[in-house]
């Protein structure tokens, strides 16, 4: 049960300065049970400081009983017992316990306004002169104001690395300046959200119509909108959603958008000839890659004139491989292109193209690049052509302290083609960074499935391009002999085409399992990956098979089988002794499989990337992860990054794919049932796919296209608006 301690600090044990995590022991106020230890985070401590946590009590197997406190809250310093002890401690520069008893004989109660106002007057003690007067007064000043800004940010909900940032960011007037305008620390704090600025801002006496506030709601409005992959909204479309996120009247809306487009803060312009309004960054991303895209078609490709018939014969020799029709078409648009588009569903020969296109361009002395937007689509790639391919990021030699990318239009690639595979995946802003370093000379090659959930990020890249009319495209849909045997291969195909596949199988690759309803669901996938795959099809069940679900909450969703599966596949979870660490209301142990859901430059892994955790560090908040057999050390709120992965959305497994998986699906997830959502489901097993649940959501899904249009301008940009 949750409880809350009013403590005094009596020594601190241990204090990350970095992150604020924190042992202390400390004294309960009130009823006299001894020293206890509380173990949280907390921005600045000192002993003799009075605390609130909030928390429950815990018995370490290594240290015994503990409060772990969720929030640690400090108080304004009462009674001259207290002030003596937090003077003591060292936590002012230039004070220790003597100097306190001076300070204390000679200021009495009014010391701390001396600290505050006159610390100059300290110098009138013995031993202590004017520098060292000025220096006290300068420490005090810092561990006030961080004082000051914890107690103001206490019940706000911002984390104590947010509040150290925040200190850093606006000096020793913080809170006078977000009193000023809360909505600063949207704008200016990486990680602080409008809904949180907006509630300290309500606490504060905002009115609600306030302009500042609406001001601040429209690029929130926007920055919410590009999360579900628009670049833009219609202007009516930003005022209501506004208009609802507020709790007011449309008619100030309008004001406050006027404001922020001459602030430079919005863009205007037109989405489908309605009146619209953008991020700046968003919107100058479609129209960079729009008008890059058209200058590098217009051009020559980089290699000399090459005799088309002959160079297929000569790779087919070469590779011992009879190119079809279709295929044969795609290579030969590619080699008289200096930009071109290959798109298509599984089996039908992207892979051989590519290697194909590679081959002949080699001969041709052309330097080639290839990069795809994952690590694992990338190892794909650099397999399947026997060459290095690398993630975008890694290409385009990102920078881990901002994320900026070295390679740019003042330093560019150094490449004759670039070839980009799971091209669906890439967001406007990658793919504006990825345009800008590509030499003006140089010809591209984006390949990927166009059916596929369309990417994570803003925009719809390689859809916009392929609607525009404006770049040369290759649609295959022929499914080679060899694939066509693979039941994923063609019930992939079946489903993209809006047909129900065969589910009567009893063997093969391909199968559907009934589920009266999503807890029975539920209950088999558990089964299924616990022992009936792993018996039958000798798959690791912690690292071969990945469970997909429409959905994060339901009785089938990730959020509910993670915690099943958990429980399940790591013993550990289930032993109240063994190590944990906890974050955002998950416990992490080791032996639990574990995704990457921010892009970490430094560690050198992306969203999406799954690993295993090795060990467990409770005391420190330590995770040693295996990500692709590399060791990577994961401390404090660094672990915020990772989730459990036993489960995982349909979304966030896009551009991977697994030995075996295995899809929940049921009527519950109705809102989220459409085609491309179980066909990108389907395609991401290689040897093995389940689906669990009920036929009716499959039918659902299969006979649903998707209707959720992305307002994006990058097919206007290429010259054709595109269609929804």
């Amino acid at each position: 049960m949750p409880e809350q301690l009013d403590c005094v600090v009596e020594r601190v044990t241990f204090h990350n300065a970095e992150n604020g995590f924190s042992v202390l022991r400390v004294r309960p106020r009130g009823a006299n049970p001894g020293i206890v230890t509380v173990v949280g985070y907390i921005a600045a401590i000192a002993e003799g400081e009075r605390l609130l946590a909030d928390g429950e009590w815990r018995e370490d197997r290594n240290h015994g009983r503990q409060f772990v406190a969720a929030a640690i809250k400090p108080q304004p310093m009462q009674g001259r017992v207290q002030i003596e002890a937090f003077l003591s401690s060292g936590a002012i520069k230039g004070v220790g316990p003597s100097t306190a008893r001076l300070m204390l004989t000679h200021f009495g109660d009014q010391v701390l306004d001396v600290l505050e106002k006159t610390p100059e007057r300290l110098s009138e003690l013995p031993g202590i002169g004017k520098r060292r007067a000025q220096m006290i007064g300068e420490s005090w000043a810092a561990q006030r104001s961080t004082r000051e800004l914890m107690i103001f940010l206490a019940d706000s909900g911002i984390g104590v690395a947010r509040a150290g940032r925040i200190q850093k960011h606006f000096g020793p007037d913080a809170v006078r300046l977000i009193q000023q305008n809360p909505y600063r620390l949207v704008r200016e704090i990486r990680g602080i959200g409008f809904m949180t600025a907006d509630a300290l801002a309500l606490k504060l006496g905002l009115a609600r119509d306030a302009i500042e506030r609406i001001r601040a709601s429209l690029s929130h409005a926007l920055f919410e909108a590009s999360t579900q992959g628009h670049c833009g909204l219609p202007t009516d479309e930003l005022i209501d959603a506004c208009a609802k996120l507020l709790g007011i009247e449309t008619e100030r809306i309008s004001e406050a958008i006027t404001l922020e487009l001459e602030a430079k803060r919005l863009t205007r312009n037109t989405l489908g000839g309605r009146d619209a309004i953008f991020l700046p960054w968003l919107y100058n991303a479609e129209h960079d890659i729009g008008k890059t895209l058209l200058q590098l078609a217009k051009g020559r490709p980089p290699w000399p004139d090459i005799d088309v018939e002959k160079a297929l014969r000569w790779v087919e020799g070469r590779t011992k491989v009879r190119l079809a029709p279709s295929q044969r078409a795609a290579i030969e648009l590619m080699l008289r292109s200096k930009v071109c588009v290959i798109t298509g569903g599984p089996g039908v020969g992207k892979t051989t193209i590519v290697n194909s296109i590679v081959q002949i361009a080699a001969a041709k002395d052309a330097d080639i690049l290839l990069a795809a937007p994952t690590g694992r689509a990338a190892r794909r790639l650099g397999e399947s052509t026997g060459r290095e391919a690398k993630t975008i990021h890694r290409l385009l030699e990102v920078n881990p302290q901002d994320g900026g990318f070295a390679r740019n239009a003042d330093d560019p690639l150094d490449c004759d083609l670039l070839i980009v595979d799971e091209a669906s995946m890439i967001d406007v802003l990658l793919m504006q960074a990825l345009v800008a370093a590509l030499p003006a000379a140089a010809a591209l090659l984006l390949v990927g499935d166009v059916d596929q959930l369309p990417a994570v990020g803003p925009g719809q890249v390689l859809a916009d391009v392929i609607r525009s009319g404006a770049i040369p495209v290759v649609r295959l849909t022929e499914v080679f002999r060899q694939d066509a045997a693979s039941r994923i291969v063609v019930s992939a195909h079946e489903i993209n085409e809006g047909r129900l596949p065969e589910l009567s199988h009893r063997d093969g690759d391909f199968y559907f399992v009934n589920a009266v309803d999503s807890a029975a669901a539920a209950e088999k996938i558990v089964e299924f990956v616990a022992e009936r795959i792993p018996n039958r099809f000798g798959f690791d069940p912690l690292r071969e098979i990945q469970v997909l679900c429409p959905m994060r909450r339901s009785a089938a969703g990730v959020e509910g089988l993670n915690a099943a599966l958990q429980k399940r596949l790591n013993p550990r979870a289930s032993q109240p002794a063994a190590p944990r660490i906890e974050r955002l209301g998950t416990a992490f142990h080791a032996g639990d499989k574990v995704m990457q859901i921010v892009n970490n430059y430094d560690k050198d892994v992306f969203n999406g990337d799954t690993g295993v955790i090795v060990s467990i560090d409770s005391e420190t908040s330590t995770a040693i992860v295996d990500v692709d057999g590399r060791a990577l050390e994961y401390v404090d709120d660094e672990l915020d990054d990772l989730v459990l992965a036993y489960a995982t959305t349909i979304h966030k497994s896009q551009g991977s794919e697994y030995p075996a998986v295995v899809i929940a699906l049921t009527t519950q997830h109705a809102i989220m049932l459409q085609r491309n959502l179980v066909y990108t489901a389907v395609t991401r097993g290689k040897k093995l796919v389940v689906i669990v649940g009920q036929q009716a959501a499959l039918r659902q899904a299969v006979s649903t296209a998707s209707t959720r249009r992305r307002w994006t301008k990058l097919g206007e940009w290429l010259g054709r608006r595109a269609e929804g």
